[in-house]
Formats: structure tokens, C-alpha cells, sequence
């Protein structure tokens, strides 16, 4: 990518960074309760880069869908269970979703050069 990032970008890199701590901490604790935060990372990161001009952002499209429609789905998954009950099939949905978006996330830092 290239060496001048727009402010956009910068911004963009920033909440890809929170939305990484977040995954973490998450991985690491098991708190459902961070699927808030996670969720208003994501929104900011749309809204920066969903339908943007800038061209590093419209290059990172096809990983951004990755994590924007993984998201929605770990959504639909939290609500269908009863009482914020968790089972084995749902924790095995909200894990391979939550891999999908890590992925997604490594790709887009690596793309950006990051890692």
C-alpha cells in the first residue's frame, strides 16, 4: 500500500486495532459482554470505509465484507439463545465467526503492512 495514508486510513487502522484488542481479550476471557464494544468498532470501521473514495480503503473491501457480514451473523446467533444461554452449537458458530474476522483482520494489517 502506499506510504502517504489519509486520515481516513489512519482512522480506519485505528479502530482495526481496537477491534484486534477487543478479539484478545474476548478469546482470552470469554466475556460475551465485549461483543458491545465489538460491535461499535465495527460500526466506526464501516462507516469509514464503506463507500470511501480513498483507495487503500475500497482495496481492503473484500476483507472489511469478511468481517462486516461475520459480525452479523455472530448477532443473529446471540439471538436466538435463550436467555443469553450459550450452547455447544452456538459457541461453535460464534468461534468459527469470531476466527473469520481475526483472519480477515491479519489480512487487512498485513495488506497495510502492519505485520
Amino acid at each position: 500500500m502506499d506510504n502517504e495514508a489519509s486520515q481516513q486510513v489512519v482512522d480506519f487502522l485505528a479502530q482495526l486495532v481496537r477491534l484486534n484488542g477487543t478479539m484478545k481479550e474476548l478469546f482470552s476471557s470469554g466475556n460475551v459482554a465485549l461483543f458491545t464494544e465489538m460491535n461499535q468498532t465495527i460500526k466506526q470501521m464501516h462507516d469509514l470505509q464503506h463507500g470511501s473514495d480513498d483507495k487503500i480503503l475500497q482495496a481492503l473491501d473484500p476483507e472489511c465484507v469478511v468481517i462486516y457480514e461475520n459480525f452479523d451473523m455472530i448477532v443473529k446467533v446471540l439471538r436466538t439463545t435463550e436467555d443469553g444461554v450459550i450452547d455447544a452449537g452456538a459457541q461453535k458458530a460464534l468461534n468459527k465467526f469470531l476466527h473469520n474476522i481475526d483472519e480477515a483482520v491479519v489480512n487487512i494489517a498485513a495488506a497495510v503492512g502492519l505485520v
